[in-house]
């Protein structure tokens, strides 16, 4: 059974949307959400600097555009047993399973990222990732430090997010018996109580969506559970911004329902390397560039549903 996966903010590079465009239709459909979302997706894809896409209120669009266009490359969903994304990748996810429409997806994040950006703006905040170590030890060490275990990603990474003081003192103390801790290039503490803002302004912004039950087994990352109902998968959608990702529990359900091949989504490359380390032996691929799409369509010719 293959699972399409769609990453999370963080995953974005500069100039990762350029090869996409030269698709058939690609430059067209991008210039029109970015008529729809008032943000020329185009020039932060291809022309603008790490510093410029780091913004959330880009970087969130543009990753779902980014999906979405892969995505199709990709064909029919009906290759696929199960779709779930990281943090913003699951409104991706959702599009791809049906839940919203594309332009949907896009006018959501949209107000997803401006939200969260203007949360981040209150306090100076940040994440780190903490490598290795007891779960259980590391949790109890942030803790004590007023930190949130922002994503538990499994494959022995936990994602940290508080004010960048208490960032700092992870940096200095990190729990006993990890590998190391290293500062993300992200603008704000995501998935935690500093984003509780944006939650009211997507919880008006889902008023205005049409939603539909999802056609690909749904797996949440809010607990690793399949969801069955749109409209239980905007509700998580909209919730999920101030609560910590389970990724750890996706790739659980992931083994529970018979994983033989996972594709992630453009731009590909964090969720496959989970995978490897907590799923061993199942075979990935990640969509970096169209060329990635050849071995894409191999593994699906051998594990589509």
């Amino acid at each position: 059974m293959l699972v399409l996966v769609a990453p999370g903010q963080g995953a974005q590079t500069p100039g990762f949307l350029t090869s996409w465009l030269d698709l058939p239709g690609a430059a067209d459909r991008v210039a029109a959400w970015s008529d729809a979302i008032e943000l020329d997706l185009a020039h932060y894809g291809t022309k603008a600097d790490a510093d410029e896409i780091r913004d959330t209120a880009v970087a969130q669009p543009l990753l779902v555009a980014a999906g979405l266009l892969s995505a199709t490359a990709l064909g029919s969903p009906a290759a696929f047993g199960a779709v779930a994304g990281h943090s913003v990748g699951e409104i991706t996810a959702a599009a791809y399973a049906g839940v919203l429409t594309e332009a949907d997806a896009l006018s959501f994040v949209r107000t997803r990222g401006l939200g969260m950006a203007e949360a981040a703006a209150v306090t100076e905040t940040g994440m780190a990732a903490v490598l290795g170590g007891d779960p259980d030890v590391v949790v109890a060490h942030l803790a004590a430090l007023g930190l949130t275990p922002a994503n538990i990603n499994g494959a022995g990474q936990i994602v940290a997010a508080g004010t960048m003081e208490q960032i700092a003192a992870l940096v200095a103390d990190k729990p006993e018996g990890t590998m190391k801790v290293v500062a993300l290039k992200v603008a704000g503490a995501f998935h935690t109580h500093h984003m509780a803002p944006a939650v009211v302004a997507l919880e008006k912004a889902a008023q205005a969506l049409t939603t539909a039950d999802p056609v690909l087994t749904y797996v949440s990352n809010k607990d690793g559970q399949v969801v069955t109902t749109g409209a239980d998968v905007v509700a998580r959608l909209v919730g999920q911004v101030a609560n910590p990702v389970r990724w750890d529990l996706c790739m659980e359900t992931f083994a529970d329902l018979g994983v033989t091949g996972i594709i992630e989504l453009c731009p590909g490359g964090t969720l496959t390397g989970l995978a490897k380390r907590a799923l061993k032996g199942v075979p990935t691929v990640a969509l970096k560039t169209p060329d990635d799409l050849e071995k894409a369509a191999a593994l699906i010719a051998e594990h589509a549903a």
